[in-house]
């Protein structure tokens, strides 16, 4: 019998290795047009200053290359595993991250530990409680899209407070629950949460509609705008 060959993590550099930071892949995101993963933070830094793949030079998009990026959550998981303890390092890192904007912010020298996470409205969020999650947040506004004579619009009303800060891995079915809790609207009642006009499914997160929806980019990329409205049955 021949003896089992041994693999080392070195063999596979070239598949899970950032053609931009030469790191391990943190996020990998995947260019659509030419099928190139990068780190997430790595690709779409290098789209702020150029619409070209920095591995290929393929023009990506003749004005808005980050709406052709995908979020590569396979290849994540396996690289976590080929790789001992780099998921627990990248979660320290962010962890860090955050603890170190939020002293900046406070004027603290150190950090606040992080809290039960919670999403919160702006209204919560004036207290003395420090309900940051330690993971990625992003801000976002809620708007009532409204339309002459659709059914349902009149219990379906704008938030008093339409601004909220939750965890960029919150869906848009956690959304839609928020949602049905602020308006008080009866638990069979459905709604259509979208982007740039286009529903999301449920299990988008907020993370993945911001990098593959939502448009705005620079000044004017926060908040992310999502609309809601009365769910439209097209049968």
């Amino acid at each position: 019998m021949a003896a089992q060959r041994k693999h080392l993590v070195k063999d596979f550099n070239h598949f899970i290795t950032c053609y931009v930071c030469k790191g391990y892949l943190i996020k990998p995101t995947t260019v659509t047009e030419c099928l190139h993963t990068f780190c997430k933070s790595c690709i779409v830094q290098h789209f702020e200053d150029s619409n070209d793949c920095p591995k290929c030079g393929i023009q990506v998009h003749e004005t808005n290359p980050l709406e052709m990026l995908r979020l590569d959550n396979t290849l994540e998981e396996i690289i976590f595993k080929l790789v001992p303890g780099l998921r627990e390092k990248e979660q320290q890192q962010e962890i860090e991250f955050w603890r170190k904007n939020k002293s900046k912010e406070n004027g603290e020298e150190d950090g606040p530990r992080p809290k039960k996470p919670r999403m919160e409205d702006d209204e919560e969020e004036t207290g003395d409680q420090d309900y940051h999650r330690s993971d990625p947040q992003i801000a976002i506004c809620l708007d009532c899209l409204r339309n002459n004579g659709q059914m349902g619009e009149n219990i379906v009303k704008g938030l008093m407070k339409k601004f909220i800060r939750c965890s960029t891995r919150v869906t848009v079915g956690t959304i839609k629950k928020f949602l049905s809790l602020k308006l008080k609207l009866p638990s069979s009642y459905e709604l259509d949460v979208l982007c740039n006009g286009e529903i999301m499914g449920k299990d988008h997160t907020m993370e993945f509609i911001y990098m593959t929806r939502w448009r705005l980019r620079g000044e004017n990329a926060y908040p992310m705008v999502l609309e809601y409205r009365p769910r439209i049955d097209f049968g």
